[in-house]
């Protein structure tokens, strides 16, 4: 970073340049070895940012379900209006992916490890889209083509779909079960995480953790 700003470019080219720079790859500037490469800063921010936003969604769904009627409603305006965060973001992180390659798995990964790591981060970009699309179209559904509140800053179009029982019956199915497989997921996903940490000691985890190396 302070390579960036010292050489000799006009003050913006300077400026833009060592954002750039913070967002890329930080593999380049450790270690060649499989366990020193990392994902790049940008995809460890978005990594993490959804990560609080679908965990927060989870547990304001389960903790609004005994509440008052307003009580609930609020929370759950903040439970739509995250998941359609959680949808526009997983859209950034993927073109994200596609611009910087994320590192390859480890050499010392078996066959089966590597097949069901590929297969998992795959699920998890489907379910990333399918969880809130199906909320979306459960929300405009059920309130007859009602726009999403984004935290009051602004309104996210609904989905064109009909306003029947049975539309609102199938979006309802659609958004319980990927939201349950989202769930299983994610269990099955900090089990492998802290298999590697403590058990395998590859140093897989410290890729996507900004404070570990």
């Amino acid at each position: 970073m302070l390579s960036c700003l010292s050489s000799r470019r006009a003050p913006g080219q300077a400026k833009a340049a060592c954002s750039r720079a913070w967002l890329a790859p930080t593999c380049c500037s450790m270690s060649t070895s499989d366990s020193a490469a990392r994902y790049s800063r940008g995809a460890i921010i978005l990594h993490w940012l959804i990560a609080l936003l679908i965990v927060g969604n989870f547990i304001g769904a389960w903790t609004s379900e005994d509440l008052p009627r307003d009580q609930k409603m609020i929370i759950m305006g903040y439970h739509k209006a995250n998941g359609v965060l959680i949808l526009l973001l997983t859209l950034v992180r993927i073109g994200w992916r596609f611009v910087y390659r994320p590192p390859a798995l480890l050499a010392t990964l078996k066959t089966w490890e590597a097949t069901l790591a590929r297969a998992t981060h795959a699920l998890f970009y489907l379910l990333m889209l399918a969880v809130p699309l199906a909320g979306l179209g459960l929300h405009s559904a059920f309130g007859k083509g009602k726009p999403v509140s984004m935290f009051g800053l602004f309104d996210f179009p609904a989905l064109p779909v009909g306003s029947d029982k049975p539309t609102i019956g199938l979006y309802h199915e659609l958004h319980e079960v990927t939201a349950t497989a989202m769930l299983l997921l994610i269990g099955l996903h900090v089990a492998a995480a802290l298999k590697h940490q403590f058990l395998d000691r590859d140093g897989t985890m410290a890729r996507m953790l900004p404070f570990l190396r």
